[in-house]
């Protein structure tokens, strides 16, 4: 089951109701593409595939030099980039990059350019329709600092994994420096960064709302979603002179005007929603609401005095045949040879021999941003297209016979969760998971199964993994246990990672999670398929502490389903409120948009570390965080000796032997601080727990105890 185009599509006339055919779709792209007006790749497939040197002429032009190697005086379009170029389908600008080329554009890349100053933006010269401007794969604020806001180390998309390559808010840097390079050219950006930042947002680093990057960057018009489509029909739009009147006919942009649009759903205006919460809550469930290509509106929303503005509805969603062709365009899926030397580009490496399959997720997570840039409506490949690129992959130099993963959002979602969406879109009103799942909802895993076994069937693949996430309701909602057994058999190396973020039905009803019960009947499930199967393989839970909603009391609560289990989590994601999610609505406005119900929100660094330090209670680091998280809420119950407790007291002197901890391995681990802590291991779990959070890890005895010498003396002179 497919998306499917209304009746009344036309590729002549551009309508709200009426999606864009794309030029690049016209044409079967062989490989290499040999599309009218296209630039001629003359080699070989083979060649391509790393039989013979692979030269940079492979790729788009990165220097003058390699354009006028292509016989051009001037490119279309200059390709401006916060990641370093990387032609591979896992890296948007390659995607658009090639999607313009097959349709006839002349595109120069320019990644990571200096920033200092204006004069590496002149390098190609003054492109002839535009500049398209991308901070990169992330958000350049996600990418530099973590959750705590401290600066990270390393950039996994600059070469050699070198940090600071790249300005904070890459976007608007970049869009400042061409303007003084040259005032009059268009600018069109895109990207997550700016996709998610598209109206005014609030943003965690500054503390406060912002405008939409469209007015920050000062760009001619912002792409948002995944922009195969508008960037073709923009590019047109540019080619026919720029003409305002036609930017409403355009889907998945945004662009200022003057005036006050009619006819159009208005939001709370920026000067609203910066002042007052509930306005901002108000704005955030319109905008969130109207991101369906099929029922949603255009939206306007006043910047300022001079400014508004306009959001077209989003792209049709890209059925499968034309899903097939954008990932058969002639990647050469490596980094450019420029980075060979700075040791190439680490994020690579993660996705070099691993196929995305779908697009899109109707999971509904509240701290998830896929609903404002992919959507809800799942597109997938055809199994031809994805065992194809499989069969290419086992011919890529350095391959071993591992294919990484065969995934995408959720790789166990291959088609849209009901016919009403392919038709009517995703409903307005109500999840296709959460808090029950619909009734129109058709759980199918035998499209997934089918994929899998050719994939693991062809010559020198020796296995194939799944490392995209999967959900397990989805899983328990099929009553047939095939795609469980072979998921088990074949595509788990040891461990399962799955995301039950959090046990407290409070906060994973503000999360849009699945309540315990469901994930404790998976972990049953799933340890029964191993036992059927003869394996010995364990859950990884994903948690997350200080998300909306989650007190002290929470975190407690689930430290509690931790001890009970066995479970010792090494790391624990603290919530990160990024822009475009509901979770992100909840932190700063600390109301529910859905219900306008008030939040609890975690805010201080040291709230945020107790919940943290709750949920690794084991670490001998952690032990003053816990005792004043436990004092704190009232659960002095916890600290003590017995096997129930999660902490011993501070006030143990060194000639106190915890007798009543002796032997026990799931009480407090009466070790922590002396440098003999557990951790990294797993505890057996309780009798008489419920949950089997902890299969995470293969059971571990506790070690020896080790005394202190004083201990050792007086035990000794007794």
């Amino acid at each position: 089951m497919n998306p499917a185009r209304p009746a009344n599509a036309a590729k002549e006339k551009l309508t709200f109701g009426a999606p864009l055919t794309p030029r690049f779709l016209d044409t079967h792209p062989s490989f290499p593409y040999n599309g009218p007006g296209a630039r001629k790749c003359n080699c070989p497939s083979d060649l391509r595939f790393g039989k013979e040197t692979m030269t940079r002429d492979f790729y788009l032009p990165v220097t003058p030099e390699d354009m006028r190697r292509q016989g051009w005086d001037a490119p279309d379009f200059i390709y401006v980039c916060g990641d370093a170029y990387v032609d591979h389908p896992s890296f948007g600008h390659a995607i658009i990059g090639r999607v313009l080329e097959a349709a006839g554009y002349k595109v120069a890349m320019l990644c990571l350019p200096p920033h200092q100053d204006a004069s590496a933006f002149r390098r190609f010269g003054k492109p002839r329709l535009g500049f398209l401007v991308s901070a990169g794969v992330i958000d350049s604020m996600v990418n530099h600092y973590t959750a705590a806001k401290k600066p990270r180390s390393e950039d996994v998309y600059a070469p050699g994994g070198k940090a600071g390559l790249r300005p904070d808010r890459a976007t608007i840097v970049y869009c400042n420096r061409i303007r003084q390079a040259y005032s009059d050219v268009p600018i069109l950006i895109g990207g997550p960064e700016a996709s998610l930042r598209r109206f005014s947002h609030y943003d965690y680093w500054d503390d406060r709302v912002r405008r939409s990057m469209l007015v920050d960057s000062g760009a001619t018009l912002l792409l948002y979603g995944m922009g195969e489509t508008s960037i073709l029909a923009c590019a047109q739009w540019l080619e026919d002179g720029a003409p305002p009147e036609a930017l409403p006919n355009i889907r998945g942009i945004c662009y200022l005007q003057k005036d006050k649009p009619e006819g159009v759903t208005e939001v709370p205006s920026h000067r609203e929603v910066s002042t007052d919460k509930a306005a901002y809550a108000s704005a955030f469930m319109a905008q969130y609401d109207e991101q369906d290509p099929y029922r949603g509106k255009a939206l306007c929303q006043q910047q300022d005095e001079r400014r508004w503005l306009m959001q077209t509805p989003p792209c049709f969603p890209l059925n499968r045949e034309e899903l097939d062709r954008v990932y058969a365009l002639p990647y050469t899926r490596r980094w450019h040879p420029d980075y060979d030397a700075l040791g190439g580009v680490p994020a690579l490496q993660e996705v070099e021999f691993s196929i995305s399959a779908t697009r899109g997720c109707f999971g509904g997570c509240s701290f998830c941003a896929l609903t404002f840039h992919q959507g809800r409506i799942v597109q997938s490949r055809s199994p031809d297209s994805i065992v194809g690129e499989a069969e290419m992959l086992t011919k890529l130099p350095g391959f071993k016979g591992y294919i990484h993963d065969v995934g995408g959002p959720t790789a166990n979602f291959r088609r849209p969760a009901c016919g009403k969406q392919c038709t009517q879109g995703a409903c307005k009103d109500r999840q296709c998971l959460f808090p029950k799942p619909c009734a129109q909802l058709t759980p199918d895993h035998s499209e997934l199964l089918s994929i899998l076994r050719r994939v693991r069937s062809l010559p020198g693949v020796k296995k194939v993994f799944i490392r995209s996430g999967l959900r397990y309701d989805y899983m328990m909602l099929d009553k047939d246990k095939t795609f469980l057994k072979e998921l088990c058999r074949h595509h788990v190396s040891g461990q399962l990672k799955v995301a039950p973020e959090h046990i407290s039905p409070g906060v994973l009803n503000l999360m849009g999670k699945p309540g315990r019960a469901v994930y404790d009947a998976f972990v049953q499930k799933y340890e029964a398929v191993n036992r059927e199967l003869g394996m010995e393989q364990y859950l990884v839970p994903y948690l997350m502490s200080s998300h909306p909603g989650s007190d002290l009391n929470a975190a407690v609560e689930l430290a509690l389903y931790l001890r009970d289990t066995g479970h010792q989590p090494e790391q624990v994601q603290d919530f990160y409120p990024t822009p475009g999610t509901l979770s992100t609505c909840m932190f700063y406005t600390g109301l529910d948009p859905r219900t306008m119900e008030n939040v609890y929100v975690p805010r201080t660094a040291h709230e945020k570390a107790m919940q943290r330090a709750l949920l690794q209670y084991r670490k001998p680091q952690n032990r003053h965080l816990v005792l004043e998280a436990l004092r704190q809420c009232g659960r002095e119950d916890l600290i003590g000796y017995d096997r129930d407790c999660l902490v011993r007291p501070m006030e143990r002197s060194a000639y106190q032997r915890p007798e009543a901890a002796r032997g026990s391995a799931t009480g407090p681990d009466w070790r922590a601080g002396t440098g003999h802590s557990r951790q990294g291991t797993q505890a057996p779990a309780r009798s008489g727990g419920k949950g089997q959070l902890g299969s995470a890890a293969a059971p571990a005895q506790p070690s020896k105890p080790k005394y202190s010498s004083k201990w050792a003396k007086a035990k000794k002179k007794k």
